[in-house]
């Protein structure tokens, strides 16, 4: 499966944010949309992310405050990105390495999307459970065994049927 299916499925909302916007206001538009992260795009280009991470990062640092600072001063200014022709066998390990929750999906210069970790972890589920289901009506649906088809009463190697017990024949 590659991100631009998953991509397909959540719709093309995207939710960003200007580097020069205070965190204050960052921080209730990430609540206002139940979102963990914002694109930070400035001049049309995908500058920075900014996740619930930094934010509570910021807030540990304030005393319990985001404090007066800007999204540029704490935000990721080097993201870790795929295109939508990576495939998540790829995009889970990378997200796992850095421990990244949140990925931007970049075709060229263009921001197309941001996958989460929950996207891909979902879409790894329906895939398996796809799969899941599959080999059961294979299973389900094996063919019976044929006495015209399978040789039934030949022995083990196609010849006479094994011996069964009992006394031998002289």
């Amino acid at each position: 499966m590659k991100v631009r299916e998953i991509l397909r499925v959540k719709g093309g909302t995207l939710y960003t944010v200007s580097p020069d916007e205070k965190l204050g206001r960052a921080v209730e538009t990430m609540a206002q949309f139940d979102i963990g992260s914002l694109a930070v795009m400035e001049h049309g280009q995908l500058v920075g992310m900014l996740t619930f991470r930094e934010v509570i990062d910021t807030i540990a640092r304030n005393g319990g405050t985001v404090g007066d600072v800007t999204v540029r001063s704490i935000m990721d200014d080097h993201p870790m990105t795929c295109t939508p022709e990576t495939e998540l066998d790829q995009v889970r390990p990378m997200m796992l390495e850095r421990h990244t929750r949140y990925m931007p999906v970049m075709d060229g210069g263009m921001l197309m999307g941001v996958i989460s970790f929950y996207d891909v972890a979902k879409a790894v589920v329906e895939m398996q459970s796809f799969e899941n289901k599959m080999l059961k009506a294979y299973i389900r649906d094996w063919p019976e065994d044929d006495d015209a088809t399978t040789g039934a009463g030949a022995g083990p190697d196609g010849g006479a049927p094994a011996a069964q017990g009992g006394a031998a024949a002289h």
